[in-house]
């Protein structure tokens, strides 16, 4: 089965990723339907488009937008699927709803996008862990050429989301949001909470 212009994916690890295990217990995080936090955002790619002028190919893991997995309830409280849903455990994935693939054991952010690690806050009383509107550069779009993995870049606040790569806690920032170039000062840290490590 090939999709027109849609890659056809199938979810990693399911359609929701609200289980938690800790000390071998398997604990539910959330049981409610209409949250997006915890609907899985990994999909596995069984088929190319026949129009594909991505880097994206079949077998490739990808992170994707969390409306794909989602099921929720219309205005009359009937429970549904997402419009990208095909048929059990198939869904059609359209070029944009795709951030980053995984090929050879390595994430690649896709064109527009960058994914980006919070720094914890250093201010004594701020009640904040992380500092807001910066970050590392851990997965670049390739084709930004003036910041290389590992820069420390400011970008615009309210321009990032939230996702969970590799057991790391990790902004989706869009190039057209980022903002600056920083110089390391020494003294930044990578934040990572330990919710984040066990998922």
């Amino acid at each position: 089965m090939k999709g027109y212009m849609d890659f056809v994916v199938e979810p990693a690890e399911g359609r929701y990723s609200n289980k938690l295990d800790i000390d071998g217990n398997e604990f539910i995080l959330n049981t409610e339907l209409q949250n997006h936090s915890y609907v899985s955002r990994i999909g596995l790619v069984i088929s190319e488009p026949y129009f594909n002028d991505t880097k994206i190919r079949k077998g490739d893991f990808i992170i994707l937008h969390h409306n794909v997995f989602r099921r929720f309830r219309d205005i009359r409280g009937k429970e549904k699927n997402s419009r990208s849903f095909y048929k059990e455990d198939k869904y059609f994935v359209q070029p944009n709803q795709i951030f980053a693939y995984k090929r050879k054991k390595e994430w690649l952010a896709c064109e527009g996008f960058n994914f980006v690690q919070p720094i914890k806050e250093t201010k004594m009383f701020s009640d904040a862990f992380e500092k807001e509107g910066i970050g590392i550069i851990k997965y670049k779009d390739p084709e930004l050429k003036s910041i290389k993995v590992n820069d420390l870049i400011g970008f615009r606040p309210g321009a990032e989301y939230e996702f969970i790569v590799q057991g790391k806690k990790m902004y989706r920032v869009p190039t057209n949001q980022i903002t600056i170039k920083y110089e390391y000062q020494g003294d930044e840290e990578e934040y990572n909470p330990s919710w984040a490590q066990s998922s």
